[in-house]
């Protein structure tokens, strides 16, 4: 049997490269935070064949001494934190003491530096490990790590790299990530002698946001919202994309705690929740974030690449996240900005230009409103549209007389016309408003029916005859475990036989709905992914499923009061921008746009 040794120093920093060092873009990670630890405000970096023949990390921070160089390389060597408590309160990037060290044991290695205010630069350089002498050299104040022929001595590493254009994808990226998490700061990225990208140091906001913009897409300003919320300790800040911004992939998500990007199933449950009605089946929102919190709340040492923190009050940050963001998400309604605008709202000035008010004010379009009207029940006196939906479905038809510059122009507008029993038409003070009317009045009964369920006012119709409907033995299961739940929803259901349900109550705002097909939706829901730990957690789905069938169907022919009507509803509305599957409701088409389409002015 072997006997016990201890392993030679170069044959652990090789064991802990393999922890630290997994690809090229691993290693422009470990020296760019040394750089922004450093206090640099200008970092280079250049690449040779995807990092595998160079990496070259050179910044003008505060430099290392001379006799401090070849500790620096040593093995959990760092000026960074002396004592455990310093480890309780880590606030820089770097920390372990181990990069370095990791790094000169797999390559050829060279650091060059100088102090600032010092006379002289200094060169250290290591070959696999094996460390010559400091000497003299010619440099800046600042420091510069050469790393060339990344895992020579390591052809098992090696031979895992992937294609050049690969490597310095993941180099591209983590360069983006850590340009992002400081707009205090100029980088610079080259590959093979060819500039690649430049981000100067932004000194506003706007720049800084442009910053952003260069990363996520010069789209994102228009159709993100600004976020500056603090609670508890805790301060957000940074931009969310609106939800019909979304992608196909959870690639544009940065998340950064304390300065640092990190990965965390907390933080991504609460950012999926807060979309989870706004989202079409299958997207990832965009978003940039910033968490500022006491570094003594959250411990950064739970990974040696230190991609994921652990937070010691892990369900308050996921409750202010959730809640930050949902509050924000809501303001996407047809009477908030749609740009990036700061959140928390501010009530905007009085403006002269016809500029739309907030619709939680009372506007003045108000003075002339014709009487409430609602969608989903055919056929009722006008009287009763009103009593069922309440308050906030008011007509704003102008009487005859009173000229729109009498009056504040409503975010939408007023209704023209009415496209193919599927579109509104509506002018505004932009120009022209589309409405894709079951779209809106989806989300309007579904938040409704949301709110009359949080407060326990969601009022149900009793059926005069029970409605029989015919489902699977599954579903009929499903509708007996889940009865009491249902109710609390307005549907009330029962078993009557082995694969039949009799419909007792639906809710008020489905009353002219489908019965059966609504039955039958919601049932294979529950059959589907139900179950007593789920129901909770899949609630919005059922009730947008419902919300579906209560909703004004496209082919209805509507008035003009019933078009306007639905405009102000959808102003009143939180999240009326997309419908419950994540679909726009509405799009503006202003003057300008209306007169490219007519070459007009050409």
């Amino acid at each position: 049997m072997p006997s016990i040794r201890v392993l030679p120093p170069d044959l652990i920093n090789q064991i802990a490269a393999g922890e630290v060092i997994e690809r090229p873009s691993s290693v422009v990670k470990e020296l760019m935070e040394n750089s922004l630890d450093a206090g640099a405000t200008h970092i280079e970096v250049d690449i040779e064949l995807g990092g595998s023949r160079l990496i070259r990390v050179r910044d003008d921070g505060g430099g290392i001494a001379g006799d401090e160089l070849a500790l620096a390389v040593a093995s959990h060597a760092t000026s960074k934190i002396g004592s455990f408590d310093d480890l309780e309160h880590v606030a820089s990037m770097g920390f372990r003491g181990e990069a370095l060290a990791s790094v000169a044991s797999v390559s050829r290695f060279a650091m060059t530096s100088r102090l600032r205010g010092a006379d002289a630069a200094f060169r250290l350089e290591v070959d696999g490990g094996q460390m010559r002498a400091a000497g003299p050299a010619q440099h800046p104040p600042g420091t510069s790590v050469e790393v060339r022929d990344l895992f020579y001595n390591v052809p098992a590493r090696r031979k895992f790299l992937r294609a050049e254009r690969t490597e310095f994808a993941h180099i591209d990226d983590l360069v983006k990530s850590l340009a992002l998490a400081r707009d205090g700061v100029e980088f610079r990225l080259s590959h093979n002698g060819k500039p690649v990208r430049t981000w100067k140091a932004a000194a506003s906001e706007q720049a800084a946001l442009q910053r952003v913009a260069g990363v996520l897409g010069e789209d994102f300003p228009a159709q993100s919202l600004r976020i500056e919320h603090a609670a508890a300790g805790l301060q957000l800040s940074g931009w969310v994309g609106l939800p019909t911004a979304s992608r196909a992939q959870a690639d544009a998500q940065y998340f950064y705690v304390n300065g640092r990007l990190v990965r965390d199933r907390s933080v991504a449950h609460a950012v999926r929740q807060a979309y989870a009605d706004v989202l079409f089946n299958g997207r990832h929102p965009v978003f940039v974030l910033y968490l500022q919190m006491d570094p003594a709340l959250v411990d950064v040492n739970v990974h040696p690449a230190k991609h994921e923190v652990r937070f010691r009050e892990q369900r308050l940050v996921h409750d202010f996240l959730f809640r930050t963001l949902h509050e924000v998400l809501a303001q996407t309604s047809a009477g908030h900005p749609l740009s990036s605008a700061a959140w928390p709202p501010r009530e905007p000035a009085a403006a002269s230009t016809g500029a739309s008010p907030r619709p939680a004010s009372a506007p003045a379009f108000a003075r002339y409103a014709q009487g409430g009207l609602g969608f989903g029940v055919r056929d009722a006196p006008l009287a009763d549209y009103a009593a069922l939906l309440g308050p906030v479905a008011s007509a704003a038809r102008m009487p005859e007389g009173v000229t729109e510059e009498d009056a504040e122009i409503p975010p939408l507008g007023f209704a023209l016309a009415q496209l193919k029993g599927v579109f509104v038409l509506a002018e505004n003070a932009h120009g022209l408003v589309l409405v894709d009317m079951h779209a809106a009045h989806e989300r309007i009964t579904y938040e409704r029916m949301k709110a009359g369920h949080a407060d326990n006012t969601l009022r149900s119709q009793l059926l005069l005859v029970p409605v029989s409907v015919a489902v699977s033995a599954r579903e009929a299961a499903a509708a007996e475990e889940f009865a009491e739940a249902l109710a609390e929803w307005g549907l009330e259901l029962s078993r009557g036989g082995p694969e039949t349900v009799l419909v007792r109550r639906v809710p008020a705002l489905l009353e002219q709905a489908d019965v059966s097909l609504l039955c039958r939706d919601v049932l294979a829901e529950l059959a589907r992914h139900g179950s007593s730990r789920r129901l909770q957690e899949m609630q919005n789905e059922l009730l947008a499923t419902m919300a579906c069938h209560g909703s004004v169907r496209a082919g209805r022919r509507l008035g003009l009061q019933e078009m306007n009507a639905l405009l102000r509803e959808m102003e009143a509305t939180e999240r009326s921008n997309q419908c419950n599957h994540g679909r726009p409701t509405w799009v503006q088409l202003d003057m300008g746009e209306l007169d490219k389409l007519f070459l007009r002015g050409r």
